[in-house]
């Protein structure tokens, strides 16, 4: 297998560690394991009783039935749990793909959606989507991209990097398309349950797509990475044998601490969302305030789900200006050629409770940047 360098991590490593202010995080606000087990008490001594040997490579029955409760038509023997969303990317690529296979990846995008299947041998065709009509979609580029050996569609929403949101009527079309074309459909869904309106969430892709496979993962709505729990859910019985086979070269099973603390995390992810929502929707009033008062500067379109952005910059190179503001002000952006963008924008994370304290310091940045 050939892969290129994936070009977010190794940002990450130059900069994630030692800038001060990571405005560019696409998580949300964490907690320590003593708040998470605050919110069920009767948690900690079961925490103490875990058994650290192996677990079952599809992941706990019972952590399984949590996840399962998110969705309306997924059994948890649906349900595979991978180490974080990352391995579960990687598998579905290598399980669904092979060399003279072709997948439609929509673009710009998290960087191994489109990278690990190029990896596996199928030859990618973007599906992008543009600043000026808002990020959106348009299905009927979809259709002109579909080939007779596509074998997979690669949608992204809420998505990454935009903070996009389809309109239901785009998401019915592209499952329609999808499955009259016969492609698989892998759904990004990690930022679900983080839409700005919760009444403009949509269906997950596998409650309305027999063949479809939905992405999830702690990280994003619920602000718990650490745990390094991801999963797939659906009811592609094909698919998901592939991957388990596939995960037996892999991480074999997760970690039994994290299965118990995500199990009890997602007995109580409608107070975490809702905890995240609230940090979202102040910052994203602070970032409409500062973009107003620096509008010659750059050009912002409000996300609609999601704790991230894409912003444009104007008058300068945005890569020179993210690696300055990094040195200079400890505040860190990703610029846009991170997610294979070439038209200045960057990502901007506002799911942190210490946004606040970062723009302050971006704005004394810009206040003191040579005209």
């Amino acid at each position: 297998m050939e892969i290129n360098a994936f070009k977010l991590e190794r940002f990450f490593a130059k900069y994630e560690f030692s800038t001060e202010f990571l405005l560019c995080s696409s998580d949300c606000e964490s907690l320590v394991l003593g708040d998470l087990l605050a919110l069920e008490p009767a948690a900690r001594p079961e925490l103490e009783k875990v058994w650290l040997g192996y677990t079952e490579s599809a992941g706990s029955p019972t952590l399984r039935q949590e996840i399962a409760k998110i969705y309306t038509t997924i059994a948890p023997d649906e349900i595979l749990v991978h180490a974080g969303a990352e391995e579960a990317i990687f598998l579905f690529m290598h399980a669904a793909l092979q060399p003279g296979d072709h997948a439609v990846v929509h673009s710009p995008c998290y960087q191994s959606l489109a990278e690990v299947a190029r990896s596996a041998g199928a030859e990618i065709s973007r599906w992008q989507a543009y600043e000026e009509t808002g990020w959106a979609l348009n299905p009927e580029d979809l259709k002109r991209l579909l080939r007779p050996n596509t074998r997979a569609v690669i949608l992204n929403t809420p998505h990454n990097p935009t903070g996009y949101l389809m309109a239901p009527e785009t998401f019915a079309a592209v499952h329609r398309i999808v499955q009259e074309g016969g492609a698989l459909l892998f759904c990004d869904e990690v930022y679900r349950e983080l839409e700005h309106n919760p009444a403009d969430r949509l269906p997950a892709a596998c409650d309305v797509n027999p063949s479809a496979v939905s992405l999830g993962v702690l990280s994003k709505a619920y602000g718990l990475a650490g745990l390094r729990i991801g999963w797939i859910a659906t009811h592609n019985e094909d698919i998901y044998r592939k991957m388990a086979l596939l995960k037996d070269y892999t991480s074999i099973c997760n970690s039994a601490p994290s299965e118990f603390l995500a199990e009890t995390a997602l007995r109580r992810r409608e107070t975490l969302a809702r905890r995240n929502l609230e940090i979202i929707r102040h910052n994203l009033d602070i970032l409409d305030g500062f973009f107003s008062r620096h509008a010659e500067k750059f050009v912002w379109r409000r996300p609609r789900a999601g704790s991230i952005a894409f912003p444009r910059l104007i008058g300068q190179d945005v890569e020179t200006f993210c690696d300055r503001l990094a040195r200079h002000a400890g505040v860190l952006l990703a610029p846009g050629s991170l997610f294979d963008d070439t038209g200045n924008h960057f990502r901007i994370g506002f799911g942190r409770a210490n946004l606040p304290q970062a723009v302050e310091r971006l704005e004394a940045f810009l206040d003191h940047e040579p005209a």
